[in-house]
């Protein structure tokens, strides 16, 4: 597989023995193209059209201080599948933190769990003094892929087909946006919030497919909060005001330390997507925290949201990890205690009820897009190596039935975020034919430590015990990061021809 390499970029990483710039955390620089995998295993179903794309952490400079798994630099590794063949490449987010270290040649902001004045120069989002990394989460809307960070910075785009940086989104608002924006693809409109430490604390917006914001409002909360995700309904947007976040006393200090509030409740705001603050409707829910949400929908005059209800949010330090004791516990799902749970928020009494869906540890899960708003049944969830934030595993949910199939990797090989792919129908089956929620694929990212390498890999989703059905070689051992999204080529062509269209109108959307 010939290998097109683009020019380094510049870096002062010295090698570590840090737990996360190290073993499946290596950071990864060299940024290449190949026009065809090798195939080692299986063969790559013809009924898969589309990109797989997945936001990783890659530090580029030495750390100025102590280094967390989530200060690094964003890199958005991409696979497209068609026709039984995939290529492969990846490029780093060209963010302007990441332009002005290239410039001096080393690390110009601190880290996550930094003191305050350790930043060279002044940070941007929620978090005062920190890097605008664009290294959270990666969404594609209206043809155009946005990097976003959860610290709330700007939202930073590629074009999804080449990756080219495209630069900052011009809809982004001056309190920046937040990871986990929402994509109707049925509407073209992205759904986002923002959170920071001044009131109203909150913000919620809706950018259109031409790339426009037209809606802007704020979600007033009681003080400053630490909301991870979003959730859409066909008619609402679902934010959150939980009782973990920072410590009011020490963020007086610029100190952003993150602690449970004992005696709050969980808030939930339900905003029609275009609604005002006074169209909001409040519940209350047991105290917890979630940092991602699978679904939600609307259910005669309920509205259900599902999600990964934490039982332990502020967890104990890992004693066998020593000074990374605190840092590993809060990266470890087994530490705060992630499981799959319901909230049903009834829009008449006011009252919201809650179950429990799952007792199995597990997190950062897919389904079927086609699903999206609609009531699901199936959610593929990972499973995480105890103790450390890596994936080793999946387990399919059925949450009509409760059964779960659950398929753990060889100890030694770890997987990435993988979106569910619905298999695409072939030209003799009927036109727009929609078929069984689970009939499609899983597409994953796995890093072998045993040979240092890494390789794409295909699950199927009906029945994920059957471990990979497809392997393809990377040219380079990938670093491990968080979130992961796949568009299908029918989609970015459909994107397109609206583009052209608009561009003949002279109103051409962003990117």
């Amino acid at each position: 597989m010939p290998i097109t390499r683009q020019p380094p970029v510049a870096t002062s990483l010295e090698p570590s023995n840090h737990p996360y710039l190290s073993g499946p955390w290596t950071p990864l620089t060299e940024e290449v193209e190949i026009d065809e995998l090798d195939v080692i295993e299986g063969e790559i179903p013809v009924d898969i059209d589309g990109i797989y794309l997945r936001n990783t952490e890659n530090p580029v400079h030495q750390p100025l201080g102590r280094y967390h798994p989530f200060d690094g630099d964003a890199m958005i590794h991409q696979v497209s599948i068609s026709g039984g063949k995939a290529s492969y490449r990846n490029r780093f987010v060209r963010t302007h933190c990441f332009e002005e270290e290239q410039i001096a040649g080393r690390s110009l902001w601190g880290g996550l769990m930094d003191p305050p004045g350790t930043s060279v120069r002044p940070g941007f989002g929620a978090h005062g003094g920190l890097k605008d990394t664009g290294s959270t989460d990666i969404v594609v809307h209206a043809g155009t892929a946005y990097a976003t960070f959860y610290q709330c910075g700007e939202a930073w785009m590629l074009n999804p087909e080449t990756l080219d940086n495209l630069g900052k989104a011009s809809w982004g608002p001056l309190d920046g946006v937040s990871a986990h924006p929402k994509v109707d693809e049925s509407s073209g409109e992205l759904m986002f919030f923002n959170y920071g430490v001044h009131a109203p604390y909150m913000h919620y917006g809706v950018v259109d497919r031409g790339g426009k914001l037209v809606h802007y409002v704020p979600i007033p909360l009681p003080g400053p909060r630490l909301p991870h995700d979003m959730a859409i309904t066909r008619n609402w947007s679902i934010l959150n005001d939980m009782p973990l976040f920072w410590d009011t006393e020490l963020l007086q200090r610029d100190i952003h330390a993150a602690r449970l509030h004992e005696g709050m409740p969980t808030r939930f705001a339900l905003i029609p997507r275009h609604g005002q603050p006074e169209e909001i409707h409040w519940f209350e829910a047991e105290p917890a925290y979630v940092l991602h949400w699978t679904n939600a929908w609307e259910e005669d005059n309920e509205v259900v949201l599902e999600g990964y209800h934490q039982s332990k949010p502020m967890p104990d330090p890992l004693e066998e990890a020593g000074e990374y004791g605190h840092m590993m516990a809060y990266v470890d799902e087994h530490s705060f205690q992630s499981r799959l749970h319901r909230w049903r928020f009834n829009l008449t009494t006011g009252k919201c009820q809650e179950e429990r869906l799952s007792n199995r540890i597990v997190e950062f899960g897919m389904i079927n897009p086609h699903f999206l708003m609609e009531k699901s049944r199936y959610i593929w969830s990972t499973t995480t190596k105890p103790g450390w934030f890596l994936f080793n595993g999946y387990v399919k949910h059925d949450t009509q039935t409760g059964e779960e199939q659950v398929y753990t990797l060889p100890d030694g090989i770890y997987a990435s975020e993988s979106p569910m792919v619905p298999r695409k129908p072939s030209n003799s089956e009927t036109t727009g034919q929609q078929g069984h929620e689970d009939d499609g694929y899983l597409v994953t990212f796995l890093i072998d430590e045993h040979s240092d390498t890494s390789e794409c890999a295909i699950l199927d989703a009906r029945d994920v015990t059957k471990g990979p059905i497809c392997r393809m070689t990377l040219p380079h051992k990938i670093s491990s990061g968080v979130h992961s999204t796949w568009v299908e080529h029918e989609r970015l062509e459909l994107d397109k021809a609206f583009r052209r269209e608009r561009e003949l109108l002279g109103t051409a959307p962003e990117g």
